[in-house]
């Protein structure tokens, strides 16, 4: 299934189906009972999700279930192969860091057509991919074996992103019981890959999903993202001289050495985080920028000087800054650090730029998709949304910066994401379940089933 621009309601902005409103207070409270009533199905689907290891490379079990559930829910199910070639030569593409990239590993989008459009069409997008679990010793039961305790769900996913997923799913499902569809095109997408490049995202723009928004249920506790900042990876590989420790001052130690590097480039954090380099959505934030030392392998043997190691490092970098200059204050300081400090006489050391190499992104907090969302977030919680600058980066800033698509981020609560014993609370679930169905029918409008 090649979609066409065509396909996917473009022209939505322009023929005066902008006026839609959330529902009358009847149908309204008929949204968010039916919403309540899904809420079994949806923990059911994110524990059966939670169930699938779905690491780096091996996301076919979590995508073949989502399939199966897009499908059983009507929707046309279209499955695609991440095509490198033709990714790597568009703006947003990041070089893979699993070798054989993209064998075998799809993306999944559920296609909701109306039989006549008239509401502005929408994406919702999650990703399926995890980060790795860390020693699973150290979690109160296995990472994949989701747990219910004390209103939370637990387990490697379960908040990022896996509830978000069970919560737009069980959206779709709530209007559907009520018998009503979207009265516009809608893509629910779960693509891979999120968690080091974003490619999984960027295939769908480059397979022609496109649309009026696009909102992505990260775990964020309800707050509305209004920008985010770029990210990049980069392998340090630094090179020192070999030698016995019978004399170690024959050789120079290349794990040492990297530390030291590793800290000369920390202190570009000193300077990218002053004041008058500040992105203005950051200018609250006390410190938004990090250089993050994520990960590091060296040396051959422990009675011997190290001859090689590397370092792999995560930046943070303000939206509107090109990648490209951003690379070059780097490898500056690399140079300078290499000339100049004495610890690093003999030593040698390449930048490998692979992973991230993702730009900042924002979107005005007063566009329509921003104050519908809050409005359904209000009948939901009460409250007043809290709009949030991501210090990290997501999907939505494919959307945005490539696809002509305003995009925003509005999830549950969720802690220890990324690491030990992660959870996510069913109840903050529920709530983005309501706010997504109510959304749905005031952005896309509804027709009968």
């Amino acid at each position: 299934m090649k979609v066409s621009r065509a396909d996917t309601n473009a022209d939505a902005k322009t023929d005066g189906r902008l006026d839609h409103t959330l529902p009358d207070p009847a149908l309204r409270a008929a949204i968010l009972d039916a919403a309540d009533a899904a809420q079994d199905r949806c923990v059911a689907l994110l524990s059966d999700l939670v169930r699938q290891p779905s690491l780096l490379g091996e996301e076919s079990g979590a995508q073949a279930l989502m399939a199966d559930r897009f499908a059983a829910l009507g929707l046309a199910v279209d499955r695609f192969a991440v095509d490198e070639a033709a990714l790597s030569a568009l703006p947003g593409f990041s070089p893979p860091v699993l070798p054989g990239a993209y064998e075998g590993r799809e993306n999944v989008v559920g296609v909701h057509t109306p039989r006549n459009a008239t509401g502005r069409s929408l994406i919702l997008n999650g990703h399926i991919d995890v980060v790795p679990t860390g020693p699973a010793e150290l979690w109160t039961t296995p990472p994949f074996e989701p747990r219910i305790a004390d209103g939370r769900l637990y387990g490697r996913g379960a908040g990022d992103m896996k509830a978000g997923i069970a919560a737009y799913t069980a959206a779709f499902e709530a209007l559907a019981s009520l018998g009503y569809r979207p009265a516009a095109p809608v893509y629910l997408q779960t693509v891979i890959e999120e968690e080091c490049t974003g490619n999984g995202a960027l295939a769908c723009l480059h397979r022609g999903y496109r649309a009026d928004a696009a909102v992505i249920p990260e775990p964020f506790n309800h707050t509305l993202s209004v920008a985010q900042v770029g990210v990049m990876w980069v392998r340090l590989v630094v090179t020192g001289t070999p030698a016995h420790v019978l004399d170690t001052s024959a050789g120079t130690n290349a794990i040492e050495a990297a530390t030291t590097l590793a800290a000369h480039l920390k202190a570009l954090e000193i300077r990218w985080n002053a004041p008058g380099r500040r992105h203005h959505a950051f200018c609250g934030h006390p410190h938004p920028l990090n250089i993050n030392l994520g990960r590091i392998e060296g040396g051959e043997w422990a009675s011997s000087v190290p001859t090689r190691c590397n370092v792999d490092l995560r930046l943070g970098f303000f939206p509107g800054q090109d990648p490209k200059a951003v690379r070059g204050e780097v490898a500056d300081a690399l140079a300078d650090a290499l000339r100049n400090d004495p610890a690093l006489k003999g030593v040698t050391a390449d930048l490998v730029w692979a992973g991230f190499q993702a730009e900042g992104c924002e979107i005005d907090p007063t566009h329509p998709l921003m104050t519908m969302m809050a409005d359904s977030h209000r009948a939901v919680r009460g409250d007043e949304p809290r709009h949030v600058a991501l210090t990290c980066t997501t999907d939505a800033r494919f959307f945005a910066l490539y696809g002509d698509t305003p995009a925003t981020c509005y999830g549950p609560e969720a802690t220890r994401i990324h690491g030990i014993d992660e959870s996510v609370s069913l109840d903050s679930v529920r709530d983005v379940t309501r706010v997504l169905a109510l959304f749905i029918a005031g952005w896309c409008g509804l027709e009968a089933a």
